[in-house]
């Protein structure tokens, strides 16, 4: 008997419709002949759910009695007694009552798979153990029953049941999901925006890695090595140089690029286990890898390159990311770098080679003033000088009589070209000179003596002192002005930095002096105005060198003396420094114009609500008074009764509006000082809704194991009351609801009315002062509820946002901690 096959039905959440298209897959195998039977189901009380269900034989479940309770689980017995092609077994996660045949449902598949049975089953993406962690740290949930990966990524088929977020929460409204009373506390929970488009992520990244390693083994039994481009896959080499930073933004960028790249990381170790490469190093870039959402792999191999394509290969990268050698370009041409031989063994995998700060090169460190050469030069300049002269004579002896005096006069002249090329000017003197000694006492008449018989031997070896001093004196002179060359080439580029940095405005006083210490090599650099330093960098030690820039300000440097030349580049720089001050201090200065202007409009504002607003409710008072006063008038009893309401009405409203404006004042004054402490969250929505006209409009639904909240009671009740005041004058006409539901760490309370709505991108405006977005009423206040609201929460320490409600109008929810 073979095994059977396992059809497993993935949901991204409750709801979406798992159960009811495993029903249908089910169905649509018995009307195909299958013989066809259902195990266990759960409908949840949907009747579409339930309706699936019909004309399908349901295998009587088994009876499992639990310290004297009766349950019923599936009957795996009964199952394999009955032994159908097809069984339909719902919730695979599912832990069986104990005395059960197997402790977990998804053993009991597994003992129908092995029998022979085919399978169809269901599971959310919540139960999976791997991301249960996940899960709980997103939704403040943790699931209680799991099923291990392995056993879904074992399954013969694996189908994701999907759905938009907005879609299933108004599939949750209309009450397709939980009955009518559950509704509005799921949807404050689990069934948040956020909530559910995180699972819907975890559900496809899930199953994209199955498809993964279906198509790693495809390919693997099929014997096919080339690289197939279902997916972009960019792999960065990392060294742990100091180059890693920009590769690591450098791929992920280009993964970004190309939507839902992945980005893998990869360090080649060698097999010695020895490394050059910091541990530290590649911490700090194994960290900002997983920070961009990539991953970090390391792998072991004596030749880098083949190393790189290798892992490259394997995990199907289509491209590859590595920097350019940190190596000068000599030491590149008698050595081919990492870059070039995974350029030539790539294939079809697409290679970027991204330069650095530290390729080839220190950074932007301005070239020493001291000599023309350095010392590393002249040294080989003198070497060369002194292994060459003894060659050049063994030749010219060797030679014998075929070279003539003027011969070798040319060979040691062509001896000094070369050290001076390399040493500069002593070297190629000390060449000269000696030269000039072996030739008299080899190759001039008298030979072995330091003596010249003939006038023209003495004019040629004088010509040959004067042509070697010359080339080297050029040659040293070429270096000086290359060296200033590039002096000035460094100078230009600080300068032009430093200048953009300025114009941007990003570089900040800190950085811009960072950027003079490190070009100038100093041990510190601080900025002083008028005695008082305004910037520093570095740590000041030893004695202080001070550069004046202008009648009040002045560099203060520590370390190494300057030379004249350093010292007038410096002051360009200190120039370009006072000027990032002076940028600084004028966007202070705007900032707090912006302030002010802030400020001015909120005062405009205020003043025209309270010639508007206010104005309404004094009127009616005055209004009403007067008439009440007047003796001409021939008032009822009724009529009289209806005026003072009036007058109470009216003073209600601008006792509200007032108390407002106090609450808005004290806001902006930082003046509210809550004091906190465990709060009935019910009893205050009670005592808030006495402040509506028609408390008999609002429904109030809470869970009666609802933990107190850690507010101010006085301020919690102000801010209720503002929140469900607000509701009712935007849905006169229809009920109100206010539901609260208990989260980990918090407590949400939502107050839900059927209003117009307010639309997305005006939602964070509702909160602002004096915004009333046009759709209240002159008179009906001065648009500060909703500001002071949240105002007051977030003083609290909680939080205040706007939804939309599931068929029309706005949710506001507010979220408090859980006193402790």
């Amino acid at each position: 008997m073979g095994r059977g096959t396992l059809r497993v039905y993935l949901g991204a959440a409750p709801g979406v419709g798992k159960t009811f298209a495993a029903l249908g897959e089910a169905r649509r195998r018995a009307e195909r002949g299958a013989d066809v039977v259902v195990g266990v189901v759960e409908t949840h009380g949907r009747d579409r759910t339930a309706a699936q269900l019909e004309g399908l034989e349901v295998v009587p479940r088994a009876t499992v009695t639990h310290r004297g309770v009766a349950l019923s689980e599936l009957d795996v017995d009964g199952v394999l007694a009955r032994h159908p092609e097809v069984v339909v077994v719902d919730e695979l996660a599912h832990s069986n009552a104990p005395g059960s045949r197997n402790e977990y449902r998804w053993q009991d598949v597994e003992e129908f798979v092995a029998a022979g049975i085919c399978v169809i089953t269901t599971v959310n993406v919540q139960h999976l153990a791997s991301l249960t962690d996940v899960v709980a740290q997103i939704t403040g949930v943790t699931q209680g029953e799991t099923v291990p990966d392995e056993v879904v990524r074992r399954a013969d088929q694996v189908e994701l049941v999907d759905m938009s977020p907005e879609a299933l929460r108004r599939r949750l409204a209309h009450g397709n999901v939980y009955p009518p009373e559950r509704v509005d506390a799921a949807m404050g929970n689990w069934f948040r925006i956020g909530n559910l488009t995180a699972l819907r992520e975890l559900a496809l990244l899930w199953l994209a890695d199955r498809v993964d390693e279906g198509l790693r083994r495809y390919r693997a039994e099929h014997d096919i090595d080339h690289v197939w481009e279902t997916r972009e896959r960019v792999v960065v080499a990392l060294t742990g140089g100091p180059e890693g930073e920009t590769l690591i933004r450098r791929a992920s960028r280009v993964a970004r690029r190309q939507g839902d790249g992945d980005l893998l990381a990869v360090h080649v170790l060698r097999s010695d286990g020895l490394t050059g490469a910091s541990p530290a190093a590649l911490r700090a870039q194994r960290a900002l890898v997983e920070s961009l959402g990539g991953s970090y792999h390391q792998v072991v191999g004596d030749d880098v390159a083949a190393a790189l394509l290798e892992f490259a290969r394997g995990a199907d990268a289509t491209q590859l990311v590595v920097g350019t050698s940190r190596r000068n370009r000599w030491a590149r041409a008698v050595r081919g770098g990492v870059g070039g031989a995974v350029i030539a063994g790539s294939g079809e995998i697409d290679v970027h080679i991204v330069t650095h700060s530290a390729a080839g090169s220190r950074g932007l460190r301005l070239p020493p003033l001291t000599g023309a050469l350095t010392a590393r030069r002249r040294w080989a300049g003198v070497a060369l000088a002194v292994a060459g002269i003894p060659a050049v004579t063994a030749v010219c002896l060797a030679a014998g009589p075929a070279l003539s005096l003027a011969s070798v006069l040319l060979v040691f002249l062509l001896l000094v070209v070369a050290v001076a090329l390399v040493g500069g000017l002593w070297p190629a003197l000390l060449a000269a000179v000696v030269g000039a000694l072996v030739e008299n006492w080899f190759f001039t008449q008298p030979t072995g003596r330091l003596t010249v018989a003939r006038l023209d031997d003495l004019v040629a070896l004088a010509g040959y002192l004067v042509v070697a001093v010359a080339v080297a004196t050029v040659v040293d002179r070429s270096a000086q002005r290359a060296t200033a060359a590039a002096r000035s080439r460094a100078e230009t580029a600080l300068l032009a930095s430093l200048s953009r940095s300025v114009l941007a405005g990003g570089g900040g006083m800190q950085a811009m002096l960072e950027k003079v210490r490190e070009a100038f090599a100093l041990q510190s650099v601080a900025l002083v105005e008028s005695g008082t330093v305004v910037g520093s960098c570095g740590e000041p030690a030893g004695d202080v060198d001070t550069v004046p820039v202008t009648d009040t300000l002045q560099l203060q440097l520590c370390g190494r003396a300057l030379a004249p030349g350093e010292r007038r580049v410096l002051v360009a720089f200190a120039e370009q420094a006072a000027v990032a001050l002076k940028q600084g201090r004028l966007a202070a200065a705007a900032a707090e114009a912006d302030r002010l202007a802030a400020g001015n409009s909120m005062r405009t504002a205020l003043l025209a609500a309270v010639s508007h607003d206010l104005r309404t409710p004094l009127a009616g008072i005055k209004a009403a008074s007067s008439a009440l006063r007047s003796t001409q008038l021939a008032l009822t009893d009724d009529d009289r009764a209806e005026l003072v309401e009036t007058v109470d009405e009216s003073a209600d409203r601008l006792a509200g509006l007032v108390d407002n404006l106090l609450d808005m004042s004290r806001l902006q004054a930082g003046a509210v000082t809550p004091v906190t402490a465990p709060a009935d969250l019910v009893g205050v929505v009670h005592r808030a809704l006495t402040w509506l006209e028609d408390p008999t409009r609002v429904t109030v639904t809470a869970p009666d194991d609802l933990p107190p909240v850690l507010a101010d009671p006085g301020l919690l009740e102000r801010v209720v009351a503002n929140l469900v005041d607000n509701a009712a004058k935007h849905a006169p006409a229809g009920p109100l609801a206010v539901t609260a539901g208990c989260l980990p760490d918090r407590v949400e309370l939502r107050v839900v009315d059927r209003g117009p709505g307010v639309p997305a991108a005006d939602r964070e405006r509702v909160f602002a002062p004096f915004q009333r977005l046009g759709d209240s009423p002159s008179g009906h206040g001065v648009g500060l509820g909703l500001a002071v609201a949240r105002g007051l929460t977030e003083a609290m320490g909680g939080t205040l946002d706007a939804e939309d409600t599931p068929g029309g109008g706005l949710t506001m929810v507010l979220s408090l901690q859980v006193a402790a």
